[in-house]
């Protein structure tokens, strides 16, 4: 039995999710194979090792343009997305020949319009997943409305062929989906103790460490080095068998911008967060409004971010209390649940 997962390539915090929740649903049902269609690092699907489950390279969706975390090029987003719009009907067309020949018995997507235009053609059903829908993310910048209004008629139509949303926490958009079920966190959460992390990376036990951690575009310009400090970025510390959430559940804090990966598994795994601004983009507000109920968290100038003037915001963040309340992160099972009832 085929699931195809449509996966926006935008990041690295769709691809994390998407791959918690194939883990629980190939878990859950045996005879499952989740053929995963996206532009994100086959890399991410590789290290996590998961049985019956294919990859294949193709553009779900536009995204944002970026030219590292925190800076957005509007203008070349909406070249692109009214390019890929132009050829929208095709590219269904397309994919819906394809599933059907693969006898897909379920599209899900985290949230390409695509995955439910090309269901839809197919006569497939089709669930979304994720935590904001692009015609809302869209839809924040005047000059996408004036520039490229049939791109958002596009993505609305699309999404209300999809049968229902899963919805996770700290969301936004979701209007034109014609059924909405609110899920719990989906993260990825370290199994491995603390201390064990940290003596793997020989990390000395009198002085914080700090993983610096900008996803897929990283920052330009930050200053790394720190005299009372360990920083660590993602690249120079993963190697096996430790794993990204182990690094985050072994740091002091995260030095970060807010996005539904970083946040959700500093979540998951208590690790405090240092952020920054990302730019004009519409789920930071979301982020901000949010985050402080579920996580130790504290904003830091971007300036300060590249200069080193770190010191004096960490020691303010770790004298933070505990957040108010907890949240449930067991989303992925959830969902999987969700999923496998509908199969």
């Amino acid at each position: 039995m085929v699931i195809a997962f449509y996966i926006s390539g935008h990041g690295f915090g769709h691809a994390s999710r998407s791959i918690e929740l194939i883990r629980a649903l190939v878990d859950r049902n045996p005879s499952l194979h989740v053929l995963v269609k996206t532009t994100a690092p086959k890399w991410l699907v590789d290290v996590a090792a998961l049985e019956r489950v294919s990859w294949q390279h193709i553009e779900t969706d536009v995204g944002m343009t970026q030219h590292d975390s925190i800076t957005i090029d509007l203008a070349d987003t909406i070249r692109r997305a009214v390019e890929f719009y132009r050829r929208f009907d095709r590219r269904a067309d397309a994919e819906a020949r394809t599933l059907e020949a693969e006898s897909t018995a379920l599209v899900l997507g985290d949230i390409p319009p695509l995955a439910h235009a090309a269901a839809a053609r197919a006569g497939i059903r089709s669930i979304g997943i994720g935590n904001f829908t692009w015609d809302w993310i869209y839809e924040h910048y005047p000059a996408f409305q004036a520039d490229a209004p049939a791109v958002l008629e596009q993505i609305r139509k699309s999404y209300a062929l999809a049968d229902r949303a899963l919805r996770l926490p700290m969301h936004g958009g979701f209007a034109t989906f014609k059924e909405v079920v609110d899920v719990p966190l989906v993260a990825r959460r370290s199994t491995r103790p603390r201390e064990e992390t940290r003596r793997m990376l020989n990390v000395p036990a009198d002085r914080p460490l700090v993983l610096a951690s900008f996803g897929a575009y990283g920052v330009s310009g930050m200053v790394p080095e720190h005299e009372d400090l360990t920083v660590l970025a993602p690249a120079a510390a993963l190697a096996p068998p430790l794993r990204y959430q182990d690094i985050v559940a072994a740091a002091d804090l995260v030095l970060t911008k807010p996005g539904y990966g970083i946040v959700s598994e500093c979540i998951a795994n208590g690790t405090p967060m240092l952020y920054t601004s990302r730019g004009d983009f519409a789920e930071y507000d979301v982020f901000v409004a949010e985050m402080p109920r579920y996580l130790r968290c504290r904003f830091i100038p971007e300036d300060d971010v590249k200069a080193g003037r770190w010191r004096a915001h960490i020691d303010a963040l770790l004298a933070q209390p505990a957040p108010p309340e907890r949240v449930q992160i067991n989303g992925a099972e959830v969902a999987a649940e969700t999923i496998v009832g509908l199969i």
